[in-house]
């Protein structure tokens, strides 16, 4: 029974911790994915059909030497933003006033329904305040109707 123990034991230790390995080339489609090619044809680096693109080809050199250089996924971004702008990155990083590219367009929706609700309430209230003269008694209702007709007739 201990012996059955220890080997689930290692198994399940083995597994957790091979979880994460990946292998270079699964790595390079990876990060390739996650980069755009900077000809101005818009595609994921790696899918660059752009016929004799002057730019994936050293961008894909400038990935291969930087994989084997051993850096880091985040050293790669940075010296691909370093090099060629943020552009080349298919999505904004994480962190910094790139929070903004993922935050401000959910802000902006809120705060526009927020100052419509807003309008909306000052808009009723002035409507409010001018309410027409419904709440007078019905004698000054019929005396100023009448003096209406009287002074707004034609020719008489």
């Amino acid at each position: 029974m201990y012996k059955r123990s220890l080997q689930l034991l290692l198994v399940v230790f083995a597994a957790f911790t091979m979880l994460g390995a990946t292998s270079p080339s699964a790595r390079f489609q990876r990060l390739g994915h996650d980069l755009m090619c900077t000809c101005g044809c818009s595609e994921i680096l790696l899918e660059c059909n752009h016929v004799g693109c002057p730019n994936s080809t050293a961008e894909i050199a400038d990935l291969r030497a930087q994989l084997n250089a051993g850096a880091s996924d985040a050293g790669i971004f940075k010296f691909f933003v370093a090099k060629y702008g943020p552009t080349v990155l298919a999505e904004p990083v994480r962190g910094g006033f790139d929070d903004v590219a993922w935050v401000g367009p959910f802000a902006f929706l809120l705060l526009g329904a927020v100052l419509i609700l807003v309008l909306l309430r000052l808009w009723q209230k002035r409507h409010a305040q001018l309410a027409p003269a419904s709440n007078l008694p019905p004698e000054t209702t019929d005396a100023l109707r009448e003096r209406i007709r009287k002074e707004t007739r034609y020719g008489e």
